[in-house]
């Protein structure tokens, strides 16, 4: 019986699911690792049964997926990694002209929202490729970063720029937590193949909370590979959440129905979840 293909995405965000795959939780799995761009395109295309995907790219494929329970990629206010890097104070930006990394589409549609909706501004958005190093370049007001990136600028910043946090920003503007990303499976393989459903579920939630029990060694194992401390990996895996609750729809939700009023997105989704046995 073929092993269920299940897209998986290095990020530090998801490092206790990482190191638990490395350490015999991915049993019965086919991972398949990649970029998020990647990894969306390949599960909406079919050729993947489940993934990790951007919360907004749900929105674009909600007739053909279904959300796993209990899992996803959440803060409750600041995340770390996304900041918004600017040469102004946020208040002064109105249609200036702001780079966006190519990495992500969530972090796209939470700045605008962010902007529009709490500072009135309508930048000029563009993407292209930045570096932590030169963060603003000459011929921008601010650059969106996300990831180790972002992160790396947390704990590296400069006298003479601004950064704001977006999920401090959501926060402030509408009290409510965000979700970022979500496992979700193709419908036909959820329908059709149940029993592989369960098992990538059961991997999934069982994997995530062995990695955030056994901390310690899931810190160490990235340490020799990224250019931080023990202390600073140990309280971004404090800021970040992976469990998903009936409380943390409504964050969701009311993301989705923001970005469709910006068109950012052309419907507000349904949220539908994949019938699993909840561990």
């Amino acid at each position: 019986m073929a092993e269920p293909k299940v897209g998986h995405i290095h990020f530090l965000n998801i490092l206790p699911l990482t190191w638990s795959f490395a350490h015999g939780g991915n049993r019965g799995l086919h991972l398949v690792p990649g970029v998020p761009a990647e990894l969306n395109r390949e599960l909406l295309a079919g050729r993947l049964d489940v993934s990790g995907i951007s919360s907004i790219v749900y929105a674009d494929g909600d007739e053909k997926l279904v959300i796993l329970p209990d899992i996803c990629v959440r803060t409750d206010e600041a995340v770390t990694s996304i900041l918004l890097v600017t040469k102004k104070p946020i208040e002064a930006i109105k249609d200036d002209r702001i780079i966006l990394t190519a990495k992500s589409a969530t972090s796209h549609c939470l700045l605008k929202i962010v902007l529009k909706e709490g500072y009135g501004a309508a930048p000029n958005y563009y993407v292209r490729h930045i570096v932590p190093q030169n963060p603003v370049p000459d011929d921008a007001s601010g650059s969106l970063f996300i990831g180790d990136d972002a992160l790396w600028l947390y704990h590296h910043r400069r006298e003479d720029l601004h950064y704001y946090d977006l999920g401090a920003e959501w926060h402030k503007l509408t009290g409510l937590g965000m979700v970022y990303s979500l496992w979700t499976a193709n419908r036909t393989f959820a329908k059709e193949c149940p029993e592989k459903l369960q098992l990538v579920y059961e991997r999934l939630v069982g994997g995530m909370a062995e990695g955030v029990a056994n901390k310690y060694a899931t810190i160490q194992s990235v340490q020799g590979e990224k250019d931080f401390t023990f202390e600073q990996l140990e309280e971004y895996l404090q800021v970040i959440r992976w469990d998903l609750r009936e409380e943390h729809l409504e964050g969701l939700e009311l993301f989705y129905q923001k970005a469709h009023a910006l068109n950012l997105i052309n419907h507000v989704p349904k949220l539908c979840f994949a019938d699993v046995k909840r561990l």
